[in-house]
């Protein structure tokens, strides 16, 4: 028979879930629930608190949540000892870890969901070699790096696993956090965004893999064997997924059509399976969070289904959960065990190792690939933030023995110094072409005011389309004659993703293979040698209703079509709205974003056709 006194220490009695109230002697704090309540609450006002200080600054919240973690850990705040045992008692930290690693393991099922494995199959030679030299240097770094910690502050740690372990974290690039970072930048779409976020999906996935690698090695067992199956296991559970799942995953997505909304019942049963997923992994002993990452990657990415996931689940997990991962991690971060001219050396070390390896790795082999030096240099600082998935590899080398608390101490922040130094370093190296222009306003002007009126409509979402009805009515004026036409355009905006950011043949493939066998869909193509063919073959569509065309289309049948009278309709869109090319369709200009003054546009203006219809551009 055990007992529960030992040494002299009593293990803390479990607690309640819930109390009776004060006005019945119960102190909220000393049950389960209230204080799960006022941890969360404080958490979300500390950590919103800091990113809306730290916003003029364009930092991704993630700075804020590691910050806000660390101040409200033994750092800081926690140096009240009264304060800490009240707020965050020792008893309280299993419950609160249990909802920091739920947020985690869908917050990873979320990550996977963004990771789409066709992307990556379409990865370039080029993305493909920066991918991997920016994993391996800072890499074999990272382990030459764990000698000199070995024989300074983490002496009596497994060698083997924290060999892996170190050269996991310092080459590790944080995907979500990178994808903040860029969206926050306006770079999503540019040439050297596109590269940073395939490379950092690369090395996402070979990060996950080799972590896997870590976990297995740091069990607690001496054989060697032991870890082989752990390892062995874990493959076996990515092929059974593979092989079982993803069929069901698909026949999920297949049964969801655009326009309608989900069924809850998928809803409940994938979020189900994530869960079991975390068990499954869990179980094996590599960590409950790979079995949810294996489920996001297998979820199919076209259709409704995975944005319906992502919708339903996102808010919560970012928004709520996930923020008490990062204060789980800084109440074991105390900064006071880096004491001393030596800790202090090694966490310069250490931070000048990661970035060293990861900058100038990027910048050398991205420049051997021809990639120019500003856009090389600046793909070096992107590759080097860490943020999240950092930490997600500290704890977990943390709980299994690997890190002790001032090597965990350093390498915290390590990744906060890091992650932080990304922004204004790029906007300090990268360089925009400039477009040198005036703004002009635009305005409709037409001849007949009876003549019918087109609208295009743009709605985000159902809940704005009330607004936009009610602002239609108002624009019709006091006289309801049928002289209006709406057309109404779903925009999507970007998502913080790889998959967001493909390239126009890989849409067209696409579009062109789902409309094979619908009969209501034509997909034509037509080879054009000069100008005058190519004008002939636009006047062949003069009866459609609707043009969709570039600003600024490339080549040189496109500088042929240029029109000095509408600059701001390109091209094509010039020769529709002239006299050359008599139609009474609308025209939609589609121009890429940038993040400064647009081209100079002059008025749009309708013309009254012959027929008594409108010409609107």
């Amino acid at each position: 028979m055990t007992s529960n006194t030992t040494s002299g220490n009593v293990c803390p009695p479990p607690m309640k879930p819930a109390s009776n109230g004060v006005f019945q002697g119960d102190h909220p704090l000393d049950y389960a629930l209230p204080l799960a309540i006022l941890q969360i609450c404080l958490v979300l006002v500390v950590t919103r608190g800091l990113a809306y200080l730290l916003k003029p600054l364009r930092q991704p919240r993630v700075i804020a949540e590691i910050v806000g973690g660390i101040l409200l850990g033994p750092s800081a705040l926690g140096r009240n000892k009264s304060y800490l045992h009240a707020v965050f008692p020792p008893k309280s930290l299993p419950v609160l870890d249990t909802l920091a690693n739920l947020g985690l393991i869908f917050f990873l099922f979320l990550a996977g969901i963004e990771l789409d494995p066709k992307s990556l199959r379409k990865t370039g030679g080029r993305v493909l070699a920066i991918a991997m030299v920016g994993i391996s240097l800072p890499f074999a770094l990272g382990i030459g790096s764990s000698f000199v910690l070995k024989e300074t502050i983490a002496k009596d740690v497994n060698t083997s696993a924290f060999l892996v372990y170190m050269g996991v974290a310092l080459s590790i690039t944080a995907f979500p956090v990178l994808a903040r970072i860029l969206a926050e930048l306006k770079l999503l779409t540019t040439s050297v965004g596109r590269m940073a976020m395939s490379a950092a999906a690369v090395n996402d996935v070979a990060a996950w893999i080799l972590l896997a690698l870590a976990v297995a090695l740091s069990g607690n067992t001496q054989s060697p064997l032991v870890s082989l199956w752990v390892f062995l296991s874990g493959i076996g559970f990515v092929i059974c997924s593979i092989l079982i799942v993803l069929p069901i995953f698909k026949w999920m997505a297949q049964q969801c059509h655009e326009g309608e909304p989900v069924d809850e019942l998928y809803i409940c049963a994938t979020l189900a399976a994530v869960l079991a997923a975390g068990f499954v992994t869990d179980a094996i002993g590599i960590h409950a969070m790979f079995g949810a990452f294996v489920f996001g990657i297998l979820i199919p990415k076209d259709g409704p289904f995975s944005g319906a996931l992502v919708e339903k689940i996102e808010d919560l997990v970012s928004g709520l959960l996930l923020p008490l991962y990062f204060v789980s991690s800084g109440l074991k971060t105390d900064v006071a065990t880096i004491h001393g001219l030596q800790s202090w050396g090694l966490l310069v070390f250490v931070t000048f190792t990661a970035c060293f390896g990861k900058i100038v790795g990027t910048i050398v082999v991205s420049l051997l690939c021809k990639v120019s030096f500003n856009e090389s240099v600046v793909l070096g600082f992107l590759m080097n933030s860490k943020g999240l998935v950092e930490l997600i590899v500290l704890n977990i080398g943390k709980e299994r023995k690997v890190l002790n608390d001032q090597t965990f101490a350093i390498m915290v922040l390590m990744a906060l110094v890091t992650t932080f130094m990304t922004t204004p370093l790029v906007m300090v190296v990268y360089k925009r072409k400039a477009r040198v222009s005036d703004y002009k306003y635009k305005t409709i002007e037409r001849k007949i005011a009876d003549s019918q009126l087109r609208i295009l409509v743009c709605f985000h979402g159902a809940r704005n389309i009330p607004s936009v009805i009610n602002l239609i009515e108002t624009s019709r004026g006091i006289k309801k004659r049928d002289a209006l036409c709406v057309y109404a355009m779903h925009l999507k905006e970007f998502s913080e993703s790889g998959k967001s950011i493909s390239e126009d043949e890989e849409y067209l493939s696409e579009f062109k293979q789902k409309t094979a066998s619908d009969e209501s869909v034509i997909y034509e193509e037509k080879i054009v040698k000069d100008a005058a063919e190519t004008v002939a073959a636009i006047r062949e569509f003069n009866s459609c209703n609707l043009f969709l065309v570039g600003l600024r289309p490339t080549g040189e049948l496109a500088c042929a079509l240029e029109r000095s009278d509408c600059l701001e309709l390109g091209p094509v869109g010039g020769l529709l709205a002239s006299q050359d090319c008599p139609t009474t369709a609308s025209v939609l200009v589609m121009q890429q974003y940038h993040n400064e003054v647009p081209a100079d546009l002059g008025p749009v203006k309708e013309e009254h056709s012959p027929d008594g219809d409108t010409e609107s551009a």
